[in-house]
């Protein structure tokens, strides 16, 4: 367990001016410093109890017969990397696996909001993942989720968190604030509940994550930024990046798995001469493969700095910008006296291989190996078991019929690769025997939302396009955000009802069946969401589910996440949620044929 700072300056001191030996010298590297944009040659860095005590040019008065001495031999020396805004969740796996697969990317921080769970097990939920992210030999701090649902009104999840129960939970041990609002119409509309979160979070002095989905960025917005929200990762566009800077918002630049944000927004600052120091680089959604296969917040450094950042631009928006924006300056963010040692050596500062990752002085991972023992986190029986549909399903169920006439015009959720954002769209569908029927070769596909969390039997059917299913299959997940019912996509209702079925069996997870046959299974038995099972055997599942939708037709980047995404009823244009289709511009219900 780390020590407050309070509790070891004294030894800091006595370390810094050699009185007392420090537990580990990192000698000769080169001093990455965020704080003056240098790279400083010839650093060593001294650290005691898990954080740095001495940053100079050389630590030989801190070394004594018990002191560990890494050579850097001239390599760079950078901070772990933060992320200031994900969910866990959306890796499929636990805290403590999401950990170990990020650790040797040079990961040593995240911000989490927990919300995917709060929505299926609510407050006891959260407080699992809090639980779980202090045992830790890493930085994870959480947020309290604050719509769940997202959309009161248009959706009902599998819990409620109320301002009472927020307010609570601000207080406890390792919560650094509000998580994103999404709810962006009741901040602007002065909604008494998120009046109530927001204040309440002001008041313990600590940070309120934002959610702006809207493209409109005229008085909904500065009214939404008026209302407290601090920060917002929902841009895709240079201006949009830019207004959030302006009205004071940290503005955080997304790369997830199926979140392509940054190239956009740096503009700002590579084109626009934006300051650079209110922009934060963050992944918001990632899937075990992306983890696993391509990285973490190395990943997004080094796609910033490839779309035209500085090395050292980049890094600060991954490292102190961060600890900034979360108050957390003093603690984390950089290499410097008093602050966590967390630790990379890396050979190139543009490349950025991850060769050694300290975090709180420990060695974690060195050539891309975790080497620090972090045991599974045992889920208890109360978060599983989840899945409750209160029948099987049948072809059937999935019907959407229609009065009269042989064919109809109907609102369809147009896909957009590689955004969070839908399309609404509109299509001619043609109607037998009173059934609105499937057009494969227009690309349009059925997609149906079954209530997972009271047994009600409920089954919300509407029209897709994007996926490009080109044979008869249909995948199904209990992942479906933010209130995580079932949501299947498929071009056969056959498939469809034996691939809900089959998430019913193994109590929450991913499939994907075509003609009758399963191609690939994802378990997810915590709350539907994540697997107990070690992230590279996640990771290898996922890449199953993968190659199956590619070979059914589906060929966007990475669509599961762009699947899992269609039921966000606080995202543009269409979604689709247990109460109906929503249309999420105007946030009201809307029919699926149009009259």
């Amino acid at each position: 367990m780390l020590q407050p700072w309070s509790e070891i300056a004294p030894r800091l001191v006595d370390v810094a001016m050699g009185r007392k030996q420090a537990d580990l010298v990192v000698r000769n590297g080169r001093w990455v410093n965020v704080y003056s944009g240098e790279i400083v040659p010839g650093t060593d860095v001294a650290i005691v109890a898990g954080r740095f005590a001495y940053v100079g040019p050389d630590a030989g008065h801190t070394i004594g017969e018990g002191t560990r001495i890494v050579d850097a031999a001239g390599r760079y020396l950078l901070p772990g990397l933060c992320d200031g805004h994900m969910h866990v969740e959306s890796g499929l796996v636990t805290v403590s696996e999401f950990a170990r697969a990020v650790i040797p990317h040079g990961t040593t921080t995240m911000f989490v909001d927990p919300h995917e769970i709060a929505n299926v097990l609510g407050m006891p939920g959260v407080k699992l993942m809090n639980d779980e992210a202090q045992s830790l030999p890493v930085n994870i701090f959480v947020q309290v989720p604050s719509c769940v649902p997202s959309a009161p009104g248009l959706e009902n999840a599998g819990a409620t968190l109320s301002a009472v129960d927020v307010r609570e939970a601000l207080a406890w041990p390792n919560i650094i604030g509000l998580g994103e609002m999404m709810n962006f119409p009741g901040v602007a509309g002065n909604d008494p509940k998120m009046v109530a979160e927001i204040a309440a979070t002001q008041a313990a002095g600590l940070t309120v994550g934002g959610h702006y989905a809207s493209p409109d960025l005229g008085r909904a917005f500065h009214a939404y930024a008026a209302g407290g929200p601090a920060d917002d990762h929902e841009g895709t566009t240079v201006d949009d990046a830019i207004a959030r800077v302006r009205q004071g918002m940290r503005a955080m630049l997304r790369l997830g798995s199926a979140w392509f944000d940054v190239a956009a927004q740096v503009k700002a600052i590579t084109e626009r001469g934006i300051d650079p120091r209110n922009f934060v680089l963050c992944t918001d959604d990632s899937h075990s493969g992306t983890l696993v296969n391509d990285g973490h917040m190395n990943r997004v450094v080094r796609h910033a700095i490839a779309r035209g950042l500085k090395p050292i631009t980049a890094i600060q928006m991954a490292t102190l910008n961060t600890a900034q924006h979360f108050g957390l300056e003093r603690e984390l963010g950089s290499i410097a006296p008093g602050r966590r040692a967390d630790l990379i050596v890396t050979t190139d500062l543009t490349a950025l291989p991850i060769e050694m990752v300290f975090g709180r002085g420990r060695l974690l991972a060195e050539k891309g190996v975790l080497v620090a023992d972090i045991p599974a986190y045992d889920y208890p029986a109360s978060a599983k078991n989840t899945v409750k549909l209160g029948k099987r399903l049948a072809a059937t169920d999935f019907d959407f019929s229609a009065a009269g006439g042989s064919d109809v015009e109907v609102r369809v959720i147009g896909v957009v690769e590689n955004q969070a954002p839908t399309k609404a769209l509109q299509r001619r569908l043609p109607v037998e025997s009173g059934v609105v029927q499937m057009d494969r070769a227009g690309d349009v596909c059925q997609i149906a939302l079954v209530e997972r969390h009271r047994a009600t039997g409920g089954v919300v059917n509407a029209f897709v396009s994007g996926f490009g299913y080109d044979t008869d299959c249909a995948m199904a997940s209990t992942v479906a955000h933010d209130s995580h019912h079932m949501i299947i996509v498929g071009t056969n209702k056959a498939d469809m009802a034996q691939a809900a079925n089959r998430l019913q069996e193994v109590g929450g997870g991913i499939v994907l069946i075509a003609g009758g046959r399963e191609l690939a299974l994802v378990e997810l038995p915590i709350a539907g969401l994540m697997s107990d099972e070690r992230a590279e055997v996640v990771a290898e599942k996922a890449s199953r589910l993968v190659e199956a939708m590619r070979a059914c037709g589906c060929k966007l980047n990475n669509a599961y996440m762009q699947h899992s995404l269609l039921a966000l009823a606080v995202i543009p244009e269409l979604r689709i949620s247990d109460i109906g289709l929503i249309d999420v511009t105007r946030f009201e219900k809307t029919e699926v044929i149009l009259r």
